[in-house]
């Protein structure tokens, strides 16, 4: 496999930036020119004395504003461990830099536009769960890298990686057309990847697990459900444990995606709007596409569906049963697990209805297995696909769970686990396990939700606490207050990144600058003003009970009716995305 460069220097000229490879023999620059923005190869001894030198990680891609193309870096990583002695690392820090020396030739809209798109990339890269590897690709799992041909191992991380899970696709477009500058750049993943030396028994092992989301209709929690037109889902995440042992590894892939059907559920002001299942679209045509893609990556699917089987969430549940009855292929297999129902009144204990019920069909799929030798003794031929309304906290909660029983085999086979003994009864590596689980949750809740997971306490300790429903309610709060008034910008802000949307140099007309309608102003003063009178009204009363409570009735109502009229509008009302058409959000 071509591998890329480790370490680098950045030298910024006026003319050009110049980023120096540094690893031990190696004399290749990339020379950048910032005005016509062609990329070359030269040698060390082109880079101007002039230039301004500092180190850089890497390269993430390159992007272009109203201002002109940016250069977005790599500052500083931190190393996350080594897997098969390659070393993964997690993106810490960034620096988008400009190739114009100057925005004075903008206007002041166009200045204001340019900002507003600068902090929005600043945003997705503040996200955090950004993952690399210099020479070693993250994007595929251990049983795809090992039905591989020769030609696959001989191209270059760019080439051969999963585009599905590389985030930094769309900026490294320009390079991806010069194979010649391939060992600059290496594809970047975003999710969630820990690595935990462990010990059971006096015997050494890694454990590891590596969260993938998929860059392919990604996006925030109430703008982006279902799927698009090519059957890919809303919050696809792609997870995979590993253990190595004595020279030998096994790995258990399972996914979460949303439901994979024409839905939507835009926020409306309400605590949990209203899901709709469009009623204009074919949807087998994108569901069979969902799960023919499926089937030739993962072979047969069990679907876990968690959804509530009353409620709002009842139309998706019978929708999806009715979808798998109508596609008739025996290589998916839907059950249906009423979550909260069955671990209502704090009854935990019951998920292991769940592990129960599918546990034959787990032994039959078993997992990837090599030896010390490097003979493949097993592959995994099925995978289970959770997902409940968000594939966050519920998702989660079962996927450990499968997980756990899967590494109990692992252990045992790898001759780790005596035969008889259990990992829940090793209390060290009991509580790495559902803390890292607990952390996994965490970081795909932030990334398409806005807050940590809900239920972690039960991931970390097994048992549902007091503390962690309160912690559950604070979540559900911040939750409400982003899905409602901060995640259109971060919904623009990762079709931005992701290149969904693209900006036009020195453009005029951007969709930011859409006029509000004269409710979104006028309503939530009236309902302040009316409100504050109200409470005036109440602490200075009149002249006589009867005017004081005519006032307050007054105030009070016009208050009360105000806020009836904004919950009634409640879209007009919320930060909705600006920068791709509605009805692809739909």
């Amino acid at each position: 496999m071509a591998t890329t460069y480790n370490t680098f220097n950045l030298h910024t000229a006026p003319e050009k930036f110049y980023i120096e490879a540094c690893d031990d023999g190696v004399g290749d620059v990339l020379a950048i020119d910032r005005v016509s923005t062609e990329m070359t190869l030269t040698v060390r001894k082109d880079v101007p004395p002039s230039a301004v030198t500092r180190p850089i990680c890497g390269i993430m891609g390159t992007i272009r504003l109203v201002a002109g193309t940016y250069l977005i870096v790599i500052t500083k990583k931190k190393k996350v461990g080594d897997l098969f002695g390659h070393t993964v690392w997690k993106a810490a820090e960034f620096d988008i830099i400009s190739y114009k020396k100057t925005v004075l030739h903008l206007t002041d809209n166009q200045m204001q536009d340019n900002k507003a798109f600068l902090s929005m990339i600043n945003s997705v890269l503040n996200t955090d769960g950004f993952y690399f590897a210099t020479d070693y690709d993250l994007t595929h799992t251990l049983q795809r890298l090992a039905n591989t041909s020769p030609e696959f191992q001989e191209m270059t991380l760019l080439e051969r990686a999963d585009q599905r899970f590389v985030w930094n696709g769309h900026l490294l477009r320009e390079f991806m057309a010069q194979p010649e500058l391939h060992k600059f750049v290496y594809p970047v993943v975003h999710g969630f990847i820990t690595m935990k030396s462990c010990c059971i028994n006096g015997k050494i092992f890694d454990w590891i697990i590596v969260s993938r989301r998929s860059c392919f209709r990604a996006g925030v929690r109430y703008y982006v459900r279902g799927i698009d037109s090519e059957g890919h889902a809303a919050n696809f995440v792609e997870t995979e444990q590993i253990v190595q042992y004595n020279g030998g590894k096994a790995s258990f892939v399972q996914t979460r995606g949303s439901i994979p059907f024409y839905w939507s559920q835009r926020p409306n002001l309400k605590y949990k709007p209203k899901p709709q299942i469009s009623k204009s679209i074919n949807h087998l045509d994108g569901f069979q596409r969902h799960f023919d893609s499926q089937i030739i990556t993962y072979g047969k699917q069990v679907i876990l569906n968690l959804v509530n089987q009353k409620g709002s969430e009842k139309p998706l549940e019978q929708a999806f049963e009715k979808m798998v009855g109508s596609l008739g292929n025996g290589m998916i297999k839907y059950i249906a697990f009423d979550f909260h129902k069955e671990c209502s009144r704090m009854r935990w204990h019951r998920l292991q209805i769940l592990v129960d019920m599918v546990a034959e069909m787990q032994d039959e799929f078993g997992y990837f297995l090599v030896d010390s030798d490097g003979t493949v003794q097993m592959q995994q031929d099925g995978t289970f696909r959770s997902n409940c309304m968000d594939c966050l906290d519920r998702t989660n909660v079962i996927q450990s769970l499968l997980a756990r029983r899967s590494l109990q085999s692992q252990l045992e086979r790898m001759g780790v686990l005596h035969v008889g003994q259990r990992i829940e009864d090793q209390a060290d590596f009991e509580k790495i396990y559902k803390n890292a689980w607990a952390d996994n949750a965490n970081a795909c809740a932030k990334q398409y939700a806005g807050t940590g997971a809900l239920k972690t306490d039960f991931t970390r300790t097994g048992k549902r606490t007091q503390w962690g429903l309160l912690m559950d309610g604070w979540n559900s709060m911040i939750r409400y207050y982003k899905n409602n008034f901060s995640d259109g910008f971060r919904q623009d802000s990762i079709d931005l990144f992701l290149g969904n949307y693209a900006v036009e140099e020195a453009d005029i007309n951007t969709p930011l600058h859409e006029p509000k309608d004269w409710k979104f102003l006028t309503l939530p003063i009236i309902m302040v003003v009316a409100f504050s009178m109200c409470i005036i009204c109440l602490l200075m009363a009149g002249d006589t009970w009867t005017e004081t409570l005519a006032y307050v009735l007054f105030w009070g109502s016009a208050s009360v009716v105000t806020g009836g009229v904004i919950l009634f509008n409640g879209r007009d009302f919320v930060d909705a995305p600006k920068l791709v058409q509605k009805e692809k959000m739909d």
